[in-house]
């Protein structure tokens, strides 16, 4: 379990033009190569590889199945199919014949979607118009124009005193409604311009009448008769896709992916370099996977290629190898910024302390058993989730997606685990010592009379994860032969310890001139060597540096602070229950009881997701990576994709070859 991103390594190829086509598709189906344009060095002795005919074929081939699979509905799994050249690829291609059908299909089908859904807002202004008894042809006419409009009493009252000034206007109102009322508008064209400034300036959005026939009534028949007859239509030519669909979507599918893949190797031509018989490409690619890669080449080509070491100007892309566990608290890493290829990976300290603080910061195994149960319920999938107030999902879908609330969920569960641990020992549920009272236990730790110690041991983490983060920085200076820089890092933990020592002798005596002790005088001498060594490796700026250690180790001390208001609000919420049902009898006062309960508890349980995450967070970020983070890193990008419909050319474990694959391409 590393602490650094996958080491990555540029490698060169060149080869024989023959083979180019056999080593993208090897490339394209093992994903571990980041193709990169040639270096100037190698294209001052090569030619820029440029696209044929066939390149463009493919990418119009590749177009025409996009069509055809969005129109056509998927039909079961089918099985993979083997395509051994280019030229196999177009002949299939050129094979399949439902082009013009499924094409006219789909076009009529796209045509009764636009008059479906104007003939469904047709049939909703006529529901709005059933108050108007006429017929609807006296609402049109070359000499004057109608329209319909709902307003608020107020609104509409302000309009009525606005239809003087327009032209021969009339307003015909729909029944009376105490909250939105209908009504009709009929005026000359002359004046549909100052009708529409003076609706827009009261707020009133207006719809024009457009031509119809009959009473509404009448009107509404025609249209829903349209509507069932255009509903089946359009359930004809869904059979009937789906019987093309039957014989034909797995070839459609297999055909159209084996095109994408062609066109993706082609879009990486433009990458290479080209000879009259040689081509040469440039790669990252993961050092661990170099040997392999090689290995299939060679094998493919019949030893007739060859990899050299790729000059590397620029700073490798950063391909994160966590492990599982570890993995999902990669979340927070990316969206804080993605780690250089060249520096410390933080997520595994991530996924080791975020929870601890999490869980410190929690500490009721009330609050931590529900915020548990709420992440497993995220977790497998929100079931339930349309019985919930869609007030409450709109907000939850502005703060984070739903991929990314299961991975938030993932990252909380140790955390809540650790929160119902703590809880346990605090005898905390939702404020109330249970286990005191159910079975007269004392608990070990009481939050709100030993803060005290709570606090010294939020200062030794602070101080630890200070002390981690100017180690870390000083090794990574010391891997970019960062000398001074590593010093200053050096100096950073000598001062955080001299700090520490001196404070916890002046809280130890009360004394800011503490006796001088042997702990005292290494704390002095601590103080004296940090602030040289931060003057060696920073300069000038190594004395300001010294607030911010005292600050960050400091600021650990809200682990204890947000655990207190937690327990403190619980507490209040409640003490307010209690009151309320022994002042306000035993009806009215168990029911506001049960209210404050279930709101308060509600609201702390929601601050109790996000007062720790946040600050846990944000404790990890600030304090502890500013010491040795930097960030902004290039992430890997592999070339290539996974296959579904069509067999791949190396084997499933990515070892060697699985078959044949694309001979020369097309001339």
């Amino acid at each position: 379990m590393a602490l650094r991103p996958v080491r990555m390594q540029k490698v060169g190829l060149l080869g024989l033009r023959d083979d180019e086509e056999r080593i993208l598709t090897l490339l394209h189906d093992l994903r571990i190569a980041q193709v990169e344009p040639l270096s100037p060095a190698a294209m001052a002795e090569l030619a820029p590889e440029r696209g044929t005919d066939t390149l463009r074929r493919i990418g119009d081939e590749a177009l025409r199945f996009r069509g055809l699979l969005s129109a056509l509905p998927p039909v079961g799994s089918p099985s993979p199919q083997r395509f051994d050249s280019l030229v196999d690829v177009l002949e299939a291609a050129k094979s399949i014949p439902i082009d013009p059908e499924v094409g006219d299909l789909k076009r009529e089908d796209d045509r009764l979607v636009t008059e479906e859904k104007g003939v469904r807002d047709l049939l909703g202004l006529l529901d709005k118009l059933s108050f108007y008894p006429d017929r609807l042809e006296y609402l049109r006419s070359a000499s004057f124009l109608s329209f319909y409009g709902e307003a608020e009493p107020e609104a509409l009252t302000a309009l009525r005193q606005s239809l003087p000034s327009l032209a021969d206007a009339q307003l015909i109102p729909g029944p009376e409604d105490p909250e939105t009322t209908r009504f009709l508008i009929v005026l000359r064209p002359a004046g549909a311009d100052a009708l529409s400034r003076a609706a827009q300036s009261h707020g009133i959005r207006l719809t024009a009448i457009p031509a119809l026939s009959g009473t509404p009534a009448e009107a509404r028949t025609e249209l829903a008769q349209r509507q069932t007859a255009l509903a089946s239509r359009r359930g004809q030519i869904a059979a009937r896709l789906r019987e093309i669909a039957a014989e034909w979507y797995p070839k459609v599918a297999s055909i159209g992916e084996a095109l994408d893949i062609e066109n993706r190797k082609s879009e990486v031509l433009a990458k290479l370099g080209a000879g009259r018989s040689t081509f040469a490409l440039e790669a990252w690619v993961p050092a661990r996977d170099v040997a392999r890669l090689r290995s299939i080449v060679q094998q493919a080509t019949g030893n007739r290629v060859l990899f050299y070491a790729a000059p590397a100007a620029e700073e490798p892309p950063t391909m994160m190898g966590n492990p599982r566990g570890v993995r999902r608290f990669e979340f927070f890493i990316r969206f804080y910024s993605l780690p250089q290829a060249t520096e410390w990976d933080p997520t595994l300290i991530f996924s080791i302390v975020f929870p601890i603080f999490f869980g410190i910061m929690l500490g009721d195994w009330g609050y931590g058993l529900t915020i548990l149960l709420i992440c497993i319920w995220m977790i497998r999938g929100f079931p339930g989730a349309r019985f919930l107030p869609r007030i409450g999902r709109n907000f939850v879908k502005l703060i984070m997606g739903p991929k990314g609330m299961q991975q938030l969920a993932w990252a909380l569960l140790p955390g809540c685990t650790l929160a119902i641990a703590l809880g346990l020992v605090f005898d905390e549920f939702f404020g109330f010592p249970l286990l005191h009272t159910l079975f007269g236990t004392t608990a070990p730790v009481d939050p709100l009379h030993q803060v005290g110690p709570l606090l010294l041991i939020a200062g030794f983490l602070g101080l630890g994860m200070v002390t981690l983060g100017f180690a870390l920085g000083a090794l990574k200076e010391y891997f970019h032969h960062h000398s001074r820089a590593a010093i200053g890092k050096v100096g950073g933990i000598a001062f955080a310890w001299g700090i520490a020592g001196y404070g916890l002798s002046v809280i130890h005596y009360h004394s800011i001139s503490p006796p001088f002790l042997p702990v005292v005088d290494l704390s002095f001498a601590g103080l004296a060597a940090g602030v040289v060594l931060l003057v060696i490796g920073e300069g000038a700026l190594g004395i300001l540096g010294l607030i911010d250690i005292v600050s960050h180790i400091l600021s650990y001390t809200r682990l204890v602070g947000i655990l207190l208001a937690s327990v403190v609000l619980a507490v209040v919420i409640n003490d307010i229950a209690v009151l309320l049902w022994h002042g306000l009898g035993p009806i009215v006062g168990i029911l506001l009881a049960a209210v404050v309960i279930v709101g308060g508890q509600a609201f702390n349980v929601i601050i109790g997701v996000f007062e720790p995450g946040i600050q846990g967070a944000r404790l990890i970020f600030v304090e502890h990576f500013s010491k040795y983070y930097t960030g902004n890193g290039r992430p890997f990008r592999p070339f290539g994709a996974a296959r579904t419909h069509t067999v791949s050319s190396v084997t499933p474990d990515g070892t060697g070859l699985s078959g044949p694959i694309l001979q020369d391409p097309v001339s």
